[in-house]
């Protein structure tokens, strides 16, 4: 008896080797600093990948899933590595676009306007996405550019969700932050996952959420949490990030709509207990670990 326990001590002590051997050095990390001639504009991009399915891609066997973050206004995009790195665990390329530079004017509410007067801001972001995956195809040529997982937090949730709107073959799923300003994108097949704030200061615009009954039909998921707008990136609480990377993983697994239903979009982001789903891309490993609220009328923002 005392010797099987020695041994089921000794497997599980070995198996959590193993897991932070992953977490810590299983996950490769780099910074292009890239310039788009065209429009003389400076576009800097944190990569993330798992070595273990980068050399499988480089020998054939595998195609990286790839994942693009785009920051939210005021956050940089080494901010969002809680995310990066439960993407790259699951085998994603992930690439976070510094979206904004601090030269660029800067955000501005105008009530009555489309998008509230942020559409060259989108533009920008979509033509920042653009470059970055032209330039990821020379140095990660054995990825999947065709089935984009657009990812992005307040702002960046709506350059991801407009990107969407333009680009519709080319994306497969959309994962916004507690995006405000561009409506979701209904009626196509691509896979939505938003967590949405309990946060007075930052409002979603009429039009922009789906019905409930819209929800359903397309299969998008709308999570309404307890979680203020800014703790949506890494300078939130762990508990935050990993309610968010659980529900994350979950979306990611199923291939279906999850349980994270919108018909209980009343209810705040709880636990759930784990479905019977397909097998991920990769096996997860553990990941590793504001704008400024909007003013009436035409201002400056942060969202």
């Amino acid at each position: 008896m005392k010797r099987g326990i020695t041994v089921l001590v000794g497997v599980c002590l070995l198996a959590a080797g193993v897991y932070f051997a992953i977490s810590k050095w299983g996950i490769r990390h780099e910074t292009l600093d890239l310039f788009d001639a065209t429009r003389q504009r400076p576009v800097s991009v944190v990569l993330a990948v798992r070595r273990d399915y980068e050399i499988k891609a480089e020998d054939g066997f595998w195609m990286l899933p790839v994942a693009i973050i785009s920051n939210g206004n005021t956050v940089k995009n080494t901010e969002y590595s809680f995310l990066a790195n439960a993407l790259a665990a699951k085998g994603y390329l992930v690439a976070s676009i510094q979206q904004d530079l601090p030269s660029d004017p800067p955000l501005m509410t105008k009530p009555g306007e489309p998008y509230v007067g942020r559409r060259e801001v989108y533009e920008k972001g979509e033509a920042n996405i653009l470059f970055v995956l032209d330039e990821l195809k020379k140095v990660q040529p054995n990825a999947d550019y065709g089935h984009l997982t657009m990812v992005g937090h307040s702002n960046g949730g709506d350059i991801s969700m407009y990107y969407a709107k333009h680009h519709p073959e080319m994306v497969a799923k959309v994962i916004t932050l507690d995006n405000l300003r561009v409506p979701f994108v209904t009626g196509d097949k691509m896979k939505i996952l938003s967590f949405r704030s309990n946060d007075p200061n930052f409002k979603t615009d009429p039009g922009v959420l789906p019905s409930t009954a819209q929800a359903v039909k397309d299969g998008i998921d709308i999570v309404k949490t307890p979680f203020q707008h800014t703790e949506m990136s890494d300078r939130g609480p762990d508990s935050v990030k990993e309610k968010i990377q659980e529900a994350l993983d979950h979306f990611l697994t199923d291939s279906s709509s999850s349980e994270l239903s919108p018909n209980n979009t009343d209810n705040p982001l709880i636990a759930k207990p784990p479905a019977a789903t397909p097998p991920a891309p990769a096996p997860a490993a553990p990941v590793v670990s504001n704008p400024a609220p909007p003013a009436s009328g035409p201002t400056r923002s942060g969202s």
